[in-house]
Parts: structure tokens; C-alpha cells; sequence
């Protein structure tokens, strides 16, 4: 490492409790000694003229690597994916101007998943700010509603203060995005390093343990339940995995059936008995029917997001609702709760089995045991069925081709991960795929932002370097980045592309045909590439399966090769994503399959559905 990043090699003085360099290093160089503190290993970045002194400092360290991605959106994306299957905070570098601009999707996507991040932004030198400078941008200024914080360096005295105190606000209370925007001449002068502070932010101090008497009366309401529902969400996996253990131990522990946001899968095994399935929009029949019908709803870690709600007048409406919540503005935010809980989800399931275990026993298991006797005659319509024709020369569905991807890569008995892209394909692999721990599973839950989930497997695959990464794509949202195919060469990461490719934008086309007549306006492709041809430009191997023979032959050979590999599902261009809630409906006003919609029928017959 050059010496001038080692302060050993330079005179301390105290200053204010914290050791303090005298200014032989410059701003940049200052910059990267605070990420080597804040523990920073891996930068996703594009460089440009504003930020040249920094890339500078980082060729003369080694203790940073950088990842060279082809577009500053991809940059946030990989950096979301590296935080979500580590659990610490990305760091993206972009220049100013259009790298700024370029990269407020990913900001806005990382803000509303609660996604930790610091972005550092280059700036024109700030005598030149206001004067419409050559790639100047007002970041601060567009970048306000799409972070959590942000900041603007206008004094070397203030740069290791301000990003150490980035990295706090990232991943401290609800988790988010932080931007630093950095003037060109604070990266060139002289600057003074400052050591993080052990004392508390002097303004934002989020409360992480909850209150006693709050998880007293949720479990009290929990022991009087006759109907309860564990409804959780991506809190609990931000948390960290001590919560999600917790949570397991607390829903055997209840008894209690469990449902998950799309955020919150894998934070409970999807196989176990007492999860009940993914809740909302595209959720199962029974989660939604039980979201309906349950008398005690337990959210732990979730918003109240409307994919989940429906409409609000109807949501769960004759429940005790209890909301635990690290954030207080999301308490009666969008739904009024009876239990407001603001703290860790961790704390407080930790704190919930504690009270549990005391007092009196749950007070009607009877109750409990009805509960679910109906909730397993929801689950007998089996609302995920789909009819996958068994010959070899058949189409392949798309739900059979993720079924298939899990079972074939449980084979391989490797750590697997899996992003997606947006549309259809990402409901699919939602609830068809199977998700055992938490930081498996990285999609684009609030924003859904087409072109996620490609640089989101970078990320996670230079994260987890032997595992097994799987972007579970359409075809439409792959071109949305596909330039991070370069990416992926030149670091020899082996990315696996599972594209279930329909030609069509899929859940617009379904919107289209089920609200909109079927007049199917411009959501069809007509000009798609050939993705082996391509997979071969971008130095990587392409297949493809055009039928059911084909596809399990596809899948192994994919898992199996060492490399980055595109696999080209041809799918049923016309299989539509059910169960489904239509926008502004009620949980219990789902819209099923033709034959689960004749199964339901027959259950209501026959006095099963109790709700």
C-alpha cells in the first residue's frame, strides 16, 4: 500500500476525542482510508473526469478492489445485490453529471427495498457549482427524494466526518441508500483523516429495542388468538440471520400458520408445513384467503405495501393488527394497527418468545387447530397448479421450468442464490422456487425495476464467489442491461441467465388481455436476439431448450459448467401468472386458474371456507 494511505507514517494529534492526521494526504486518499475503516472490500463504479482522482487513490491501494461495471445503474443494482446476500452496506462510485443521473433508478429501487448503500458522486469543484459546468448535475438536489439522506462536501475538513457518517445512516433504524456528492478540488487538496466516532449520531439515534409493555400486549393478544397469522417481512432478514432463526423458533413455538411479503422470502423456510405461502398480489390462495380471515395478524417486518394490501377498506378486517416496525413513521402509515411495536424485528421476536414462555398457555388450541383445518382446505385447490403436457416435443410452461431449476440445483448441493428481473417470470420464481435461509432470494420488490436482476447477480456473485448464482430472468427485462454480460467476462464471474423467454412483456400482456380487452399494444417483441449467438459475443456459452425434452438437459449442463452460461427457455407465450388479486380488490376476490376457480367453487359447496 503507498505510504501516504498508512497513518502510521504520519504525526496524530487529539482533536475533539478522535485521532486526527495532519493533512498529508488529499481529499481522495482521505476518502479511501475511511472505507478501509468502515471495512469496505468491494466498490461497484464507472470513472469519469470528476472522479479521476479517486480511481488514482485506488490504483495505488490494494486493500479496495473495484468492479468495473458498463453502466452506473448497474453499479447501484450490483452493489443492492452485494448488500442483500451479505447484509452489509454497497458502496457504488460514479462521476458526476450523467453518472449521477444514471444511477438515481437504482437509488430510488435500493430506497423503497431498504437496501443499505453509500453512492459517491463526483462534482464539478464546488467555485463551479451553479455555473452549468461541463457534467454538472444539481445531485443533491435530484437525489433528495430518492435516498434516505444525502450530502454535498463543500470543505476538506468535513469529508471523513461526512462519510463515515454516511455509512451509519445507511445501515442504522430502516436501512437505505446514502448519497455523498464530492467536488473535484476536495478530492485534490489537502485533507485531514478523522477515525469514526464511538459516540452516537448527535441527531439520528433510531430506538432498536422495543418497549416492554408493546411486545406484552402483542403477546397477549397472540395467547387470546383464534385465528392468527404471522405476516413477515424483509425487516426481519435486514435483521440479520439471528432473526430469521428467532423466527423460526417463535412460529413452532405458536403453532402459528406464517406468510411472507416478497421481500421477506427465505427469512421462514418456504417448505416448511406452517408457511402458508407468498401474501398479496400474486401470493396463494390460502396466505390471502387466511390475510382475510385471520382475528390476530402479527406483521413483523413489513409495510403494509399496497401488492400486499388490496384494498385498503377490506384488508384483514376483522383482525387485532400488531405492527412491528424498526421504522416509526411506517406505524398507521397506510394501515391503522391496534399493537404498534417500533424496534428491531430480531429484538423483538426474541422478546416475543420470552414472553410467550411465560404466563398462561395459549388459551383456545382447539380454536388453533380448526384455523387450520380451513386453512388446509384452502390449501387443497392448490392455487400454484398449472398443466405441464408430458410429451417430449411439448411446450414447456414456465412454472415446470423453475420447478425443475430447483430440484436440479438442490442436486448440485451447492449454496445457491437466486435474482430475478420484473414481470411474470419473477412472480414464478417467487412461489415455485423454494427458499430455506435468508439473503437467497434478491428481487426488485417496490420499485420493480426491469434490468434489476443481472448486475444484481454480479454483485452477489463476486460476494459469494463459489456459490451458485442464478439470474431468473424474462427476455424483455434482460436487455435492459445486458451490457453487464461484459461485466461478467472480464471478471470470469459464472453468472447463470435462466431466461424464460415468451417473446412478449409478459405481465403487461396479461394485464392487457384479462383488463384491456386483449388488444395487446405494444408489449410484443419482434426483433429479439439470438441469446446463444449472443451468450458467444459476450465470451460466455449459450443454450437453449425449445421444448420439454430439451430442458432438463439445458439445466444440468448449465449448472454444471464452470463458466457464465445464458440458458434460452422457450416458454408458452400465452400461460398467464395466477393467482392474482386485480388492482384495488379485496384479498378475498382473487382471480384463480379456470380449474382452481371450479375446485374453489366446490369447496365453497361444500362448507370448507369458512371466512
Amino acid at each position: 500500500m503507498n505510504a501516504s494511505m498508512n497513518l502510521k507514517d504520519s504525526r496524530t494529534a487529539a482533536h475533539d476525542g478522535h485521532a486526527i492526521s495532519t493533512p498529508i494526504m488529499n481529499g481522495a486518499e482521505v476518502l479511501l482510508r475511511v472505507l478501509q475503516e468502515q471495512q469496505v472490500e468491494i466498490v461497484f463504479g464507472y470513472p469519469g473526469g470528476a472522479v479521476l482522482p479517486i480511481y488514482d487513490a485506488l490504483f495505488k491501494q490494494n486493500s479496495i478492489r473495484h468492479i468495473l461495471v458498463r453502466h452506473e445503474q448497474a453499479a447501484v443494482h450490483a452493489a443492492e445485490g452485494y448488500a442483500r446476500s451479505t447484509g452489509r452496506v454497497g458502496v457504488v462510485l460514479v462521476t458526476s453529471g450523467p453518472g449521477a443521473t444514471n444511477a438515481v433508478t437504482g437509488l430510488v429501487d435500493a430506497l423503497m427495498d431498504s437496501i443499505p448503500l453509500v453512492c459517491l458522486t463526483g462534482q464539478v469543484p464546488t467555485h463551479m457549482i451553479g455555473n452549468d459546468a461541463f457534467q454538472e448535475a444539481d445531485t443533491t438536489g435530484i437525489t433528495r427524494p430518492a435516498t434516505k439522506h444525502n450530502y454535498l462536501v463543500k470543505r476538506p475538513g468535513d469529508l471523513a466526518r461526512t462519510v463515515h457518517e454516511a455509512f451509519y445512516v445507511a445501515r442504522s433504524g430502516r436501512p437505505g441508500p446514502v448519497v455523498v456528492d464530492l467536488p473535484k478540488d476536495i478530492m485534490v487538496g489537502p485533507a485531514t483523516y478523522v477515525a469514526a466516532s464511538t459516540a452516537p449520531h448527535r441527531s439520528y439515534r433510531p430506538s432498536r429495542e422495543p418497549a416492554r409493555e408493546a411486545i406484552a400486549d402483542a403477546v397477549a393478544a397472540m395467547k387470546r388468538a383464534r385465528r392468527p397469522l404471522f405476516y413477515t417481512g424483509g425487516g426481519v432478514i435486514n435483521s440479520g440471520p439471528q432473526a430469521s432463526e428467532a423466527l423460526g423458533r417463535l412460529v413452532r413455538m405458536t403453532g402459528f400458520p406464517c406468510t411472507s411479503t416478497l421481500m421477506g422470502l427465505g427469512a421462514y423456510p418456504t417448505t416448511d408445513p406452517q408457511f402458508v405461502g407468498m401474501l398479496g398480489m400474486h401470493g396463494t390462495y390460502e396466505a390471502n384467503l387466511a390475510t382475510h380471515g385471520c382475528d390476530v395478524l402479527i406483521n413483523i417486518g413489513a409495510r403494509f405495501d399496497d401488492r400486499v394490501t388490496g384494498r385498503l377498506d377490506a384488508f384483514s378486517p376483522d383482525s387485532t393488527k400488531i405492527h412491528v416496525d424498526i421504522d416509526a413513521s411506517s406505524i398507521n402509515k397506510i394501515v391503522r394497527v391496534d399493537i404498534p411495536v417500533v424496534g428491531d424485528a430480531g429484538l423483538a421476536i426474541e422478546m416475543m418468545i420470552e414472553a410467550w414462555q411465560q404466563g398462561p398457555a395459549a388459551s383456545d388450541r382447539e380454536a388453533l387447530a380448526a384455523w387450520w383445518r380451513q386453512i388446509d382446505g384452502w390449501r387443497a385447490i392448490d392455487s400454484l397448479a398449472f398443466k405441464q403436457d408430458p410429451s417430449p416435443s411439448a411446450i414447456i410452461k414456465p412454472q415446470h421450468a423453475i420447478r425443475r431449476l430447483y430440484d436440479l440445483s438442490r442436486e448440485t448441493g451447492r449454496d445457491t442464490f437466486v435474482t430475478t428481473e420484473v414481470g411474470q417470470h419473477q412472480m414464478w420464481a417467487a412461489t415455485h422456487f423454494q427458499y430455506e435461509k435468508p439473503n437467497r432470494w434478491m428481487t426488485s420488490g417496490g420499485l420493480g425495476t426491469m434490468g434489476y436482476g443481472l448486475p444484481a447477480a454480479v454483485g452477489v456473485q463476486v460476494a459469494n464467489p463459489d456459490a451458485l448464482v442464478i439470474d431468473i430472468a424474462g427476455e424483455a427485462s434482460t436487455l435492459m442491461n445486458i451490457q453487464e454480460l461484459g461485466t461478467i467476462a472480464q471478471y470470469r464471474l459464472p453468472v447463470k441467465l435462466f431466461i424464460l423467454n415468451n417473446r412478449y412483456m409478459g405481465m403487461v400482456r396479461q394485464w392487457q388481455e384479462l383488463l384491456h380487452g386483449s388488444r395487446y399494444s405494444e408489449s410484443y417483441s419482434e426483433a429479439l436476439p439470438d441469446f446463444v449467438k449472443l451468450a458467444d459475443a459476450f465470451h460466455a456459452t449459450g443454450m437453449r431448450a425449445t421444448n420439454l425434452g430439451e430442458l432438463d438437459d439445458v439445466i444440468r449442463r448449465m449448472l454444471a459448467h464452470d463458466g457464465p452460461v445464458i440458458a434460452d427457455i422457450c416458454v408458452d407465450e400465452h400461460e398467464n401468472c395466477y393467482p392474482m388479486i386485480p388492482s384495488g380488490a379485496a384479498h378475498n376476490q382473487m382471480i384463480l386458474g379456470p380449474d382452481q376457480s371450479q375446485q374453489a367453487a366446490r369447496i365453497t359447496d361444500e362448507g370448507l371456507m369458512l371466512v
